[in-house]
């Protein structure tokens, strides 16, 4: 199957194929843009484990996702390749994806990797199908893109920072300054099929990767910031005899990259003296057929070996950290929180905004950072939803904010239920995931009545309420002076624009407006 992702903020497209079975185009055109392919970025997904596996204490890997760069009528091309490893035979792709890993000539970069690498390993162990599948225990070379922000922060202001600790999302915005949706990095990804919406997620999520990649590499080699005299295989090598050679770790791969006439007839030669080795040889020779030979260019050449890193698995990392202290002390917060989050599931009493409380009969809900996209949903249909002061808030800014303007706290946070004892009927843990899930659990929960005359009145900026009059074109381009620009396209339109009181954001019944109210007429059901 092969998707097309439209481009997007100037960003171009790039196809996307959903490899499913070794017997596939897909998986012929996988294997073919790996030969040509010396750039690629990793990414993995699966559904997140609430329960240990009976096969696995870590959960199994569902979609593992490849993002080719390769060089095409003189510029570059990329392809996204989402490896469904819930139907692909493991043991079918296990030496594909290992010669990838390890290969000299191909750079492989992901966030955060080794994590992933770790699910990975443990899945091929697992569901392999016996076979001595090994698992995938090592990468390089491999650049992470957490070091990649850290150099392009250290050019920009020219000091050394320590190692970053932003988000995937935070570094797309920063770098390529576009927002990077993760809302459903926590779907059910072993439910099948996949949707769109996940499907272009887990394209993005490797592509912008390759992206990243390239703002960097334009800046170092545009600056010169490489080294020279990139290493190659001495000629003296060549001269004392294979067998000396191959007892050196470092020069397996040197020996392969000459030409296949040359080391056919050093093969010959000492085969006799060597046959494991040379056994060995022939093994990575057919095994990396299916992947690039081809050297990498100079400048990339040199920003592997001045930045280039590798990731090597032990057996510690593939074995769930427990001791017996951390485990009562864990069990013991496992149990509170269980009770807890049965009170909160069998939502019970009267919220602050009751009328017999004192309240205004308006529900308000203060959103924290973990679902603060619901909170704009909940503008969208009308109603009150704040988020805290402070980007990281600590929990006692959350329960004064709550308390104080009698607000209803939404959280994903199970460690913020111990609290409850101080937001009684003030606190409540969101179970879903997605958020128009979340907006109709919340609306049921608290039996919320939404009308078609409510969506769109807040802004959802903001959070505030619109001034009652529209504004005509005219004085709508008096209140954005110095403050926001209208586009010239809509002058001609007679459109009524409206302003919100606090921000003084305009906002327009234009295409997205319509399309909005669809959206949340159809989310809530209020045709129904």
């Amino acid at each position: 199957m092969c998707l097309l992702m439209d481009s997007q903020n100037g960003r171009p497209s790039f196809e996307i194929h959903i490899v499913s079975s070794i017997d596939s185009p897909e998986f012929s055109q996988l294997t073919h843009t790996l030969t040509r392919s010396h750039l690629i970025a990793l990414d993995a997904e699966w559904k997140p484990l609430r329960t240990p596996d009976q096969n696995s204490s870590f959960p199994r890997v569902s979609l593992l996702q490849i993002a080719c760069q390769f060089h095409s009528d003189h510029r570059n091309d990329s392809v996204v390749f989402l490896l469904d490893l819930l139907s692909l035979p493991l043991s079918s792709i296990w030496d594909l994806l290992r010669d990838v890993f390890v290969s000299p000539h191909v750079l492989k970069l992901g966030f955060r990797f080794k994590q992933d690498l770790v699910y990975l390993s443990t899945t091929f162990c697992s569901y392999g199908g016996g076979g001595g599948l090994s698992g995938l225990d090592r990468i390089e070379p491999f650049m992470d893109i957490t070091s990649i922000y850290s150099h392009l922060q250290h050019k920009q202001n020219g000091r050394k920072l320590h190692k970053q600790t932003k988000s995937l999302a935070a570094i797309c915005s920063d770098i390529l300054g576009f927002s990077l949706s993760k809302e459903l990095q926590c779907s059910d990804w072993s439910f099948r099929p996949l949707t769109e919406e996940q499907i272009a997620y887990a394209a993005m999520d490797a592509h912008c990767l390759l992206e990243i990649f390239n703002v960097f590499y334009s800046k170092v080699v545009k600056e010169g910031d490489v080294l020279r005299n990139v290493s190659a295989v001495p000629s003296t090598e060549m001269n004392i005899g294979l067998k000396v050679i191959l007892e050196k770790q470092d020069v397996h791969e040197k020996i392969l990259r000459s030409k296949v006439s040359e080391a056919s007839n050093i093969i010959r030669a000492t085969a006799s003296d060597f046959p494991q080795s040379m056994a060995n040889i022939r093994g990575n020779c057919s095994a990396s057929s299916s992947i690039n030979s081809m050297h990498m260019d100079k400048d990339l050449q040199k920003i592997v070996k001045n930045y280039g890193e590798k990731i090597i698995l032990k057996e510690s990392d593939k074995k769930p950290r427990t001791s017996k202290r951390k485990g009562k002390r864990s069990t013991m917060k496992v149990v509170h929180s269980e009770k807890q989050i049965v009170w909160v599931e069998d939502w019970q009493g009267l919220p602050p905004w009751d009328l017999s409380f004192g309240g205004d009969g308006c529900p308000k809900f203060l959103c924290d950072v973990m679902v603060e996209g619901l909170a704009k949903h909940l503008r969208c249909v009308g109603i009150d939803a704040a988020v805290p002061f402070s980007k990281k808030p600590d929990t006692r800014e959350l329960i004064d904010q709550a308390c104080k303007e009698k607000r209803v706290l939404l959280t994903r946070d199970a460690k913020l239920l111990r609290h409850e004892y101080l937001l009684c009927n003030q606190i409540y843990r969101v179970k879903s995931l997605l958020k128009n899930e979340q907006l109709l659990e919340v609306i049921e929960t608290f039996n919320l009545k939404i009308s078609e005359d409510q969506l769109m009145s807040r802004c959802t900026k903001c959070n505030g309420r619109f001034i009652q009059k529209s504004l005509t074109t005219e004085e709508a381009v008096q209140a954005a002076k110095g403050f926001q620009k209208i586009p010239n396209c809509l002058f001609d339109r007679n459109l009524e624009f409206w302003q919100c009181m606090d921000c003084h954001q305009l906002y327009w019944e234009g295409i997205q407006y319509r399309n909005a109210i669809q959206k949340f007429i159809d989310v809530c059901k209020l045709n129904d």
